[in-house]
């Protein structure tokens, strides 16, 4: 078949909403016209499963599922004669399901690919659900041999040969790859290395968007035969970009340079992964705005800059309920920045219902003393007057924890844990810090004493989270390596803690499982989130 001097291929890099089939399909359908129309495209791509959304999960074994996607996916093969379509979909064959890309072009299949590595860990249980594919695919499109594959092949060296060996002279590849920090570079070290078996250049489109727990931030790029960076796109937003590839003078094919967007630094991929995950979580939901408390702490003011980042500052509600324990400087702090960001703010005590609730208590808790029974009460009491409001006005209701103190329950089960979704969840207490002083430096919203003061509950006099926690500085630490690296307690000692320290911190996260199992939703952002890659049993015995 003759070919053409250059392939002029259109990046979609596209929010796409899980299970919402019809409608993805005519985003699909949009985009695909505005390809042909806008960017001269003769292919456009578009992510792994792009028709379900991913990731899909068990509304992959709904029969009403398997429909909508028949459906959808014959509407979208006739709906652009004039460009060919490259999309993810879940294909049903014989009793199996295979997750696959097909080739569209004129209302014919010119090649349908099955994923072959299918992944199983962390975040991933795409072995429930798919079965792999064996064969490889390269389709010849307009002079061009193009290779197809589906994000994990890529990590694995089997099906980029394979496809070479079939005669690739460039691999396509769509994905739906989760955010993570520095997720980005070792993309493109994979892809590199990948190049560097099979000497052809990738094409590489990555999904968008938030969903649940997810970030997907798209990062889509380009790399020549010899494995150098050609094209990137911009992170964590929708795009529609072009790339061309050509005959090379010496045989072959070789990618065109195109725009290089800047990698961001790592607070600022942080910082967009949590607006985008609160915007979508929010906007897919159809929520008509959140509402959260305000503390006067640094969590709850970087939840805030979040949320009106993602929002905007109608959409979003603060509360202050102070009590009699709330210093002065948190009030006038929480007050300041609510004023700074020009959202609603609300303040309601909590002592009266505190009070009457301890009067309610008096004969239960006759003759024993006052503990932490009494600060989770006041805890508690906020989340009372947190979720009527959630309820009276629709709004969903964001919690303000952090990753270090969900992993040592230093947390208030139906309290301050009580809520719809949780952004900074997965972000360790010095990292929030790092984040609110990185949006200060995108203009100054966070009071600074909210950063320099030492960390406070603030449920009895003087109270310090040091008081019930190492510093920060030590505790994060060994989170990490155990949460994200899973260290034994020797292997943590080794780097210079006390076993003591350890043991103790080991502990408390072992006897937080139970509250973690019923904390909210959150963006995760590390390689270890509590959630979907964390299944550690309730009830265990195992001593570490």
């Amino acid at each position: 078949m003759a070919g053409q001097e250059r392939l002029r291929i259109a990046l979609a890099q596209v929010d796409l909403f899980v299970g919402a089939v019809q409608p993805n399909v005519e985003r699909l359908i949009h985009l695909a016209r505005r390809a042909h129309t806008e960017l001269g495209a003769d292919l456009v791509m578009f992510p792994e499963l792009a028709l379900s959304g991913y990731p899909p999960e068990d509304l992959l074994f709904h029969r009403g599922l398997r429909l909508k996607i028949e459906q959808g996916l014959d509407e979208l093969a006739h709906a652009v004669p004039e460009i060919a379509i490259l999309a993810g979909y879940p294909e049903y064959r014989e009793g199996r399901i295979y997750n696959a890309a097909v080739l569209l072009h004129g209302g014919r299949v010119l090649g349908n690919y099955r994923k072959a590595c299918l992944p199983n860990y962390r975040v991933f249980d795409e072995k429930r659900y798919f079965s792999p594919g064996t064969e490889p695919t390269v389709v010849e499109f307009r002079g061009y041999r193009l290779g197809l594959l589906i994000c994990e092949d890529s990590w694995e060296r089997a099906p980029a040969r394979a496809a070479r060996q079939q005669g690739a002279e460039a691999l396509l590849i769509i994905n739906a790859s989760p955010y993570e920090l520095h997720k980005q570079r070792e993309r493109e070290r994979v892809v590199a290395r990948r190049i560097a078996q099979v000497g052809i250049p990738v094409v590489y489109l990555n999904l968008v968007g938030g969903q649940d727990e997810l970030v997907f931030d798209g990062n889509s790029f380009v790399m020549d035969a010899q494995g150098q960076l050609v094209a990137r796109a911009a992170p964590f937003e929708e795009s529609l970009s072009c790339v061309e590839l050509r005959r090379a003078a010496a045989g072959g094919v070789e990618a065109v340079s195109g725009e290089i967007a800047p990698e961001l630094s790592d607070e600022a991929s942080v910082y967009h992964a949590l607006v985008l995950g609160v915007r979508d979580y929010v906007d897919k939901h159809r929520f008509p705005g959140v509402v959260m408390g305000l503390s006067g702490g640094v969590d709850s003011a970087l939840t805030l800059a979040v949320a009106v980042d993602a929002l905007g500052a109608d959409r979003v509600h603060a509360v202050m309920m102070p009590s009699q324990y709330t210093s002065q400087m948190s009030r006038e702090d929480a007050s300041a920045q609510a004023r700074t960001l020009g959202v609603r703010l609300s303040s309601i005590s909590i002592e009266g219902m505190f009070e009457a609730t301890l009067q309610a208590l008096r004969d239960e808790f006759a003759g024993l003393a006052a503990d932490t029974t009494e600060e989770n009460i006041q805890a508690r009491c906020r989340g009372v007057l947190l979720m009527a409001i959630s309820n009276k006005t629709g709004r969903m209701l964001l919690t303000t924890g952090n990753k270090s103190e969900m992993a040592v329950g230093y947390a208030t089960l139906y309290g301050d844990m009580a809520g719809g979704f949780a952004p900074i969840k997965d972000c360790s207490k010095l990292l929030v810090y790092r984040l609110a002083r990185y949006r200060n430096g995108l203009a100054p919203i966070i009071p600074q004493r909210v950063i320099d003061r030492e960390p406070s509950a603030e449920l009895r006099p003087d109270q310090k989270d040091t008081d019930s926690l190492p510093p920060y500085e030590v505790l994060d630490p060994i989170l990490e390596a155990f949460i994200e690296e899973d260290l034994s307690v020797d292997e943590i000692c080794e780097r210079g803690f006390p076993r003591a320290v350890v043991a103790r911190v080991l502990e408390m996260v072992r006897r937080a499982e139970y509250k973690r199992r019923q904390a909210p939703p959150g963006v995760r952002v590390s390689r270890r989130a509590f959630g979907r890659d964390w299944r550690y049993p309730i009830t265990n015995g195992y001593r570490r």
